[in-house]
């Protein structure tokens, strides 16, 4: 497998985890995961589909504040489960996490930055791959 090859399937890893882990989380995954480096030292992943239909009610009757701050608050109660997936897949420690909703438009941000080398340079040996994962075959 060649260095093109070995990033795009880091990238598929990491999709297929945070979909693992949002179906885990709340009883479904998201349909649609995108997994990309932003940058030496940021990976961001992009999930489609986010919201449970308990959700998308609560949304309907004016109450977006309520989902977000929920969504918001069972990420922070699970981040080190996500940082230890995305750690274990590109072999990078992760220095910050945030996670992010938007409950409009039914997407999920969940976005690492990763320590710089000991020399206190980025590590830029790792440019920007993506990949995409469709994980509506997945639903429960």
């Amino acid at each position: 497998m060649d260095k093109t090859e070995q990033r795009s399937s880091a990238m598929m890893a990491v999709s297929n985890a945070m979909v693992r882990l949002h179906k885990e989380q709340f009883g479904r995954g998201p349909t649609k995961a995108r997994s990309y480096y932003a940058g030496p030292d940021t990976l961001l992943s992009i999930l489609e589909n986010v919201l449970v239909p308990a959700e998308q009610k609560l949304i309907e009757i004016g109450q977006e504040e309520r989902v977000r701050d929920t969504r918001t608050s069972f990420q922070a109660a699970t981040q080190a489960e996500f940082i230890a997936a995305v750690e274990q897949i590109v072999h990078r420690k992760v220095r910050a996490f945030a996670s992010a909703v938007d409950v409009k438009a039914d997407l999920a941000y969940e976005i690492f930055t990763f320590e710089r080398s000991e020399n206190g340079e980025a590590d830029s040996s790792e440019p920007m791959a993506a990949a995409v994962v469709d994980g509506s075959s997945s639903q429960s």
